[in-house]
């Protein structure tokens, strides 16, 4: 199945060929202050795998493993399309706002559940981490 995506204006435009490696929810606190409070909600994808059109600008910052983190918006409208790990520069971290509607996906795990707020709603049957867990396997 390919997945294919946009910003709130449309300035920018995914086209995905691959099917994630692991979808996740992050409560880590910088994805708290990108998603305006609550977790960002991704889809981990083979970065050659995600072609993405129109331009991006980005923040960065360094995360607890020493990693520099940097997260993708539209300069027009804010959207977040994608964040991406300079310890795992083969993957591309896209958020499920980014994508079109009825994608299908859905997180397969909660991640940094030590950073969550106390008013937040975990789903108890999703596997948890509380900081970060393994890197998702290299495929292909």
């Amino acid at each position: 199945m390919a997945y294919s995506g946009r910003c709130a204006c449309g300035s920018v435009r995914l086209e995905i060929s691959g099917e994630p490696v692991a979808a996740r929810q992050c409560w880590c606190r910088q994805c708290q202050q990108i998603a305006a409070g609550g977790p960002t909600n991704n889809a981990i994808f083979n970065a050659e795998d995600v072609a993405i059109a129109g331009t991006l600008s980005h923040g960065t910052w360094q995360s607890a493993s020493g990693n520099t983190l940097t997260f993708h918006f539209c300069p027009s409208c804010g959207t977040q399309i994608f964040g991406q790990s300079s310890g795992r520069m083969h993957l591309k971290t896209v958020r499920f706002g980014a994508l079109d509607p009825n994608h299908g996906l859905r997180p397969e795990a909660v991640i940094w559940t030590d950073d969550a707020p106390g008013w937040a709603q975990i789903d108890p049957t999703v596997e948890s981490w509380p900081r970060q867990p393994p890197a998702p396997p290299p495929t292909g």
